[in-house]
C-alpha cells in the first residue's frame, strides 16, 4: 500500500507553570477591623456597590460555563442526560467531574458538532460578568477531524493524505482568526473569569488492531501530528488572550486507540462514541490538567 513517509510526531512536552499567589493573610482571632472600613462595608453592601469579583471573594461563589464540542459536552461516555437537541450531554465528561470538585454550579453548554461560528451564535449568551471559570474546547470541527478519519479509515488502496492536508490548511491559515475572535468575545462576556481552553489528545499509538478502520502506521502519525498542530494554534491563541491552556497530549501517552489500558473508544457502535474519551479518559485524562490550569489562573507559558 503506497504510504507517505510516517512523521516522528514529538513528546508533548509539559510546560512549566507560573506559582500560584501565596493563600490570603488573616486578622488574629482577637484583633477588630478598624472602624472606617467596617463602614465601607456596610456602605457597599447596601448600595451594592461590589464589583462582579468583589462578590465572588467574599461569597466564594463557582460559577462554571463549560463551552465547546463533543470533547467538552462528553460524548464516548455512552451516557447522557435526555435531551433532543442532538448535543450528547453527559454527567461523566470532564466538566461535570470537575465541577463537583470545584463545588460550584455548572453550566454546560458545550454541544456535539460545535465549531466556532456555533459555540459562538449558541453558547455564550450563558456568560456574564458573574461567571467565575470558564473552559473551552473547538476547533477539531471547523478542520473536518470526522470527516478525515472517514477517509483514514477506508481500505486500500484509498489514503488520506489530501484530507490530512487540508485540515492542516484550516488549523494554520482560517482557524486562528475565528479563534481570535472567540476568545475576545469570552473574555469580554465573562471579565472576572478564568478561563481555560481545552486541547484534544493524540489518538493514535501506531498499531493497527480494528479491522473496521484501515487507519495505516503513516497516516496515524499524520493524524497526531495533526493534533500537535493544533494545539499549538490553540495553546498560543489561549495566551494572547490571557487564557490558561490545558494540554491533555502528555496525560493520553500510553492511553491511545489500541493501547492496553484505553483512554480513547476506537471504532465503536453507536458510531458518535468513536474516537472520542471514555469515562476513564475524562475523569483521568482530563480533570488533572484542567483542574491545573485552573488552580494556577494564568497560561501554561
Amino acid at each position: 500500500m503506497p504510504e507517505r513517509p510516517a512523521c516522528s510526531p514529538q513528546p508533548a512536552t509539559g510546560h512549566p507553570h507560573h506559582a500560584g499567589r501565596a493563600g490570603g493573610f488573616a486578622f488574629p482571632r482577637r484583633s477588630r477591623a478598624p472602624m472606617l472600613l467596617r463602614l465601607m462595608l456596610v456602605i457597599a453592601l447596601a448600595t451594592g456597590t461590589f464589583t462582579g469579583a468583589e462578590r465572588h471573594a467574599h461569597a466564594d461563589e463557582v460559577s462554571y460555563v463549560a463551552l465547546g464540542d463533543s470533547y467538552s459536552s462528553g460524548v464516548g461516555t455512552r451516557t447522557y442526560h435526555d435531551s433532543d437537541d442532538g448535543c450528547y450531554r453527559s454527567p461523566a465528561g470532564y466538566p461535570a467531574l470537575l465541577s463537583a470538585e470545584l463545588g460550584g454550579g455548572l453550566d454546560l453548554q458545550a454541544c456535539s458538532g460545535a465549531g466556532v461560528s456555533a459555540v459562538r451564535a449558541n453558547q455564550l449568551d450563558s456568560l456574564d460578568a458573574t461567571t467565575t471559570h470558564v473552559t473551552v474546547s473547538v476547533g477539531g470541527n471547523d478542520a473536518g477531524f470526522a470527516s478525515v478519519l472517514t477517509a483514514c479509515a477506508r481500505p486500500w488502496p484509498y489514503t488520506c493524505w489530501d484530507e490530512i492536508d487540508s485540515a492542516n490548511t484550516v488549523i494554520t491559515e482560517s482557524l486562528p482568526g475565528r479563534l481570535d475572535t472567540l476568545y475576545a468575545e469570552i473574555a469580554e462576556r465573562a471579565p472576572n473569569a478564568t478561563v481555560v481552553a481545552v486541547g484534544y489528545p493524540r489518538l493514535f499509538n501506531g498499531e493497527q488492531c480494528n479491522l473496521a478502520a484501515q487507519i495505516t502506521p503513516s497516516e496515524q502519525a499524520e493524524l497526531n501530528a495533526t493534533a500537535d498542530l493544533l494545539a499549538e494554534v490553540t495553546g498560543e491563541l489561549a495566551a494572547a488572550h490571557g487564557f490558561g491552556f490545558a494540554d491533555p497530549r502528555a496525560a493520553f501517552l500510553g492511553h491511545a486507540v489500541c493501547d492496553s489500558a484505553e483512554w480513547i473508544n476506537g471504532v465503536s457502535y453507536p458510531i458518535l462514541e468513536s474516537y472520542h474519551p471514555n469515562r476513564t479518559g475524562y475523569a483521568r485524562g482530563y480533570v488533572p490538567v484542567v483542574a491545573e490550569r485552573f488552580a494556577a489562573g494564568v497560561p501554561a507559558a
